[in-house]
């Protein structure tokens, strides 16, 4: 008995499914590393004066500083609560971004840059995972799946890069 499931149309339906479910992934990551319809993380951080980083320009309501950590604390905490049951979020809006428009010095622009990528990369191998299911609910969570907060993760960085790109502009510090 159940001999039949391994064999003709099933080993077709199953290797489609496969093929599917690579073709997702491929395309969920592509989206978490930007860039195709927008400036990628890589373009929209390089090259950025030191004098500019903490700098608000006129009528704008956050520094490429606040940005940047922004961006690094939501994505690491969509991350953690993807991955760790235990994982607390930050306090919101505060715990969202960095006390005051800019960085203590170099150091932690580096540093907050750094941890952005390590992130990031860490989403990706959680997506390609084979043995990650995409669909299926996070226990921890109220319905969420790893596909949505990986699609969250892509959405809300891309909103936020944009932004980054626009201080840039205002601040006359982008190609």
């Amino acid at each position: 008995m159940g001999g039949w499931r391994k064999t003709g149309a099933y080993k077709e339906r199953e290797a489609m499914a496969t093929h599917k479910d690579a073709a997702v992934r491929e395309h969920v990551i592509n989206l978490l590393k930007g860039g195709n319809a927008h400036a990628d993380f890589e373009a929209a951080v390089k090259d950025i004066p030191v004098g500019l980083r903490g700098k608000r320009p006129e009528g704008a309501e956050h520094s490429p500083w606040e940005v940047l950590e922004h961006l690094r604390i939501a994505q690491w905490d969509i991350l953690e609560f993807a991955r760790n049951p235990q994982h607390k979020s930050p306090d919101f809006p505060a715990g969202y971004w960095p006390a005051g428009p800019a960085p203590a010095n170099e150091k932690e622009w580096d540093k907050s840059v750094h941890s952005f990528r390590e992130d990031l990369k860490a989403m990706c191998a959680l997506v390609a995972d084979e043995s990650t299911d995409l669909y299926a609910r996070i226990p921890h969570g109220n319905g969420q799946t790893i596909l949505r907060e990986a699609l969250l993760t892509a959405d809300h960085n891309a909103y936020h890069l944009g932004q980054m790109v626009l201080l840039r502009r205002l601040l006359k510090a982008w190609k």
